[in-house]
């Protein structure tokens, strides 16, 4: 279906830019007398046409020709372009949205253009819905709005046709065809913040919201986010990201950092939102580090990275930050307690106490082998007779020896027993 160009009322004369236009007094120019013109322009000719050439936007408006001080006809000159074929594209916000169909003029459309649009399932002989489309003066754009019938099924290809006319001519654009679902573009997530991590110099806390076009109860959206320090030209992005938040693990130490996020159906149909609007944020630094510490490349690992990476994960990735966190708060209380001069005194005193001891059972068993050395000294020249045989007693029932007596118990905590001479 094709609109057709306006009828034009009577006695309108419809001139495009730069082009050349003839008013008309009369059919017949009147036999006696010289005709007059006024209207938009200062200098006019005289006669029954009236020629103007180079037609400019500013040319439009009534002329009148004049004979004899009475006004024979008035003529309204519109000086307009013709529509421009409509490049459309449509979109929708949500899977139980409406289909919004845009696209922009590269002028304003003159005053009485309308533009129609007609959506149908493509392959049937169904009557296509008609739609009326609105130029929003403060967007420069025109918008059709057209709504999805109940049930509709979403993988099934629809086509759109789009006409705009005006008094100039009319003009079609192609057709369109696509699925409810190739169409889905949800709007930018909102509520982006950015938050240090204490004591964490690397890291930061990106959080979203979802956008109130999109009910999270019944479809869920995944999302990118993108990010940099304020000197670098160059956005670091993480994708796969499923919650509404982020831990970023390598940010530069001390730097503002900027930070987006957009956001796709979570299957990937359609296409991405536009990205949000810039939130910035500075990882948590000690007073000593602004002096301390320079710039840090995100190329090495972080050093309160546990995984060693490097880089920011999503967060499904990583596992509770808690017990980390506490986990290397008690490392470093134990790395930087002092150590108690009350410790080292008993440390000392029970090292001294070894000593003494060692020293004392050292000297006892010196001293008992220098007597027993002695005594066999003294009896070394004398051989006492022993009977082999004494009267009434058997060979058998005294032995050659007497056995020695045991030696008694030894006391290590028994001072006298190391010190006495015995």
């Amino acid at each position: 279906q094709i609109l057709t160009r306006s009828a034009l009322p009577q006695d309108t004369v419809l001139g495009r830019p730069g082009a050349n236009v003839t008013l008309l007094c009369r059919e017949r120019e009147p036999p006696n007398g010289t005709v007059l013109w006024s209207g938009r322009r200062r200098a006019l000719g005289g006669g029954n046409a009236l020629l103007l050439g180079g037609l400019r936007p500013e040319d439009a408006g009534r002329y009148s020709c004049h004979l004899g001080g009475h006004t024979l006809r008035t003529v309204r000159l519109l000086v307009e372009e013709p529509p421009e074929p409509p490049h459309v594209s449509c979109s929708r916000r949500s899977h139980d949205k409406d289909v919004l169909c845009e696209w922009r003029p590269r002028a304003s459309p003159a005053p009485g253009t309308r533009a129609v649009l007609w959506m149908k399932r493509r392959f049937t002989m169904e009557n296509a819905t008609e739609q009326r489309c609105h130029f929003y003066s403060a967007a420069q754009k025109f918008v059709c709005r057209v709504k999805v019938p109940p049930g509709t099924d979403d993988t099934k290809a629809l086509v759109v046709s789009v006409c705009v006319s005006s008094r100039a001519g009319s003009a079609a654009a192609e057709d369109r065809i696509f699925t409810l679902n190739g169409i889905l573009k949800p709007d930018p997530p909102l509520n982006v913040t950015v938050e240090a991590v204490e004591r964490s110099p690397q890291r930061l806390c990106v959080r979203w919201s979802y956008p109130p076009s999109w009910d999270p109860r019944f479809y869920w959206l995944r999302f990118q986010v993108r990010y940099r320090p304020e000197p670098a030209p160059n956005f670091t992005q993480v994708d796969q990201v499923t919650r509404t938040w982020l831990d970023i693990r390598d940010a530069w130490r001390g730097m503002r950092h900027v930070v987006q996020v957009r956001a796709q159906e979570e299957f990937g149909h359609g296409a991405w939102s536009e990205w949000s609007r810039e939130a910035v944020g500075t990882p948590w630094t000690e007073p000593r580090d602004v002096t301390e510490m320079g710039l840090y490349s995100s190329q090495f690992p972080a050093e309160d990275d546990p995984y060693g990476y490097g880089a920011t994960l999503p967060p499904e990735l990583f596992g509770d930050d808690t017990a980390d966190d506490a986990g290397g708060a008690v490392l470093e209380a134990a790395v930087r307690s002092p150590t108690s001069p009350y410790a080292l005194l008993v440390a000392g005193g029970s090292l001294l106490l070894a000593i003494i001891l060692c020293f004392a059972i050292g000297m006892r068993y010196k001293q008992r082998a220098r007597a027993q050395r002695g005594a066999k000294l003294e009896g070394g020249g004398q051989h006492p007779m022993v009977p082999l045989c004494p009267p009434g007693s058997p060979l058998s029932a005294t032995p050659l020896l007497s056995p020695a007596a045991p030696p008694g118990p030894l006391h290590v905590t028994n001072l006298d027993y190391f010190l006495s001479g015995k």
